[in-house]
């Protein structure tokens, strides 16, 4: 099953990992450790050299009370390393919700929207289905950023999750863009509590039902520090098994922040037979 994307096809008959960019001041991972643009398109360079097969680079932070930024703000975080990025031989997906900015990098040259409100916001979904081939990922969240976390409840997750990405992957198609572009992304830890989450791993593979890849990012998550008592910057090993058990599960693009021991864990994994890549 291959991923069209504005520049490239995107083989996910293995898995791939995307390699995260946070150009901004309040990640909760790495506490804006590339917020200025010299270093953000340094980490380009190093997650590229770790062997990421994609960069994900957002200009918003989406941790439970962060600060949105302003339009322009966020324009003038990202495009500057997006322009660098796309020398890189590497598929670049812009993690953004706004019209504004994602008619902005697709006319830079971006090769994927990944949008944590699926193409929700009022002139999202035109400016994704004006582009001829950009591809676009479309993932569940409850709620918005600053109250996603206060007490979300599901009847059933699983079901409920299912039941939106199945609805916005309609809509997207209705408008015109073709399946083969698009992704889906259940939304780890976005309006979801431990248990929600982890219930979304153990029947992770009843959303491959809908059709369409899975993208799921378990790095770093709270979910890990709530089950391992590690803080942010002690959840690697957390974060390389739960890359593995999605991936076991059917997941054909894992979200991560250490790229090169994600790609080494999915190598031995792989070479010992442990993968589903069917």
């Amino acid at each position: 099953m291959d991923w069209q994307t504005s520049r490239y096809s995107i083989d996910l008959s293995v898995p791939r990992v995307m390699g995260i960019v946070n150009v901004t001041p309040d990640s909760f991972s790495d506490g804006g450790a590339q917020a200025t643009t010299d270093a953000a398109r340094a980490h380009c360079d190093q997650l590229r050299r770790e062997g990421a097969d994609l960069l994900d680079i957002g200009g918003e932070s989406t941790r439970p009370g962060a600060r949105t930024p302003g339009v322009q703000e966020e324009l003038d975080r990202v495009l500057p390393v997006i322009e660098h990025a796309l020398t890189l031989d590497i598929p670049v997906s812009v993690d953004t919700s706004r019209p504004e900015v994602i008619v902005a990098v697709l006319r830079l040259g971006a090769d994927v929207i990944n949008d944590v409100r699926a193409l929700q916001q009022p002139g999202a979904l035109a400016a994704v289905a004006a582009h001829a081939s950009c591809g676009v990922c479309l993932m569940h969240m409850l709620g918005e950023p600053s109250t996603m976390q206060q007490a979300p409840g599901y009847t059933d997750v699983v079901a409920e999750v299912a039941l939106f990405l199945r609805q916005r992957l309609r809509a997207v198609e209705a408008a015109g863009v073709q399946s083969g572009r698009v992704v889906l992304d259940p939304g780890i830890g976005f309006g979801k509590l431990p248990e929600h989450n982890w219930t979304l791993m153990q029947r992770q593979v009843e959303l491959l039902r809908l059709g369409r890849p899975l993208l799921v990012g378990w790095s770093r998550k709270s979910t890990l520090g709530t089950l391992t008592g590690r803080a942010v910057d002690q959840r690697l090993p957390g974060s390389l098994a739960a890359a593995l058990c999605a991936v076991q599960r059917g997941a054909r693009v894992v979200r991560v922040h250490d790229v090169a021991a994600t790609v080494d864990a999915l190598k031995v994994w792989r070479a010992a037979g442990g993968l589903n890549t069917n």
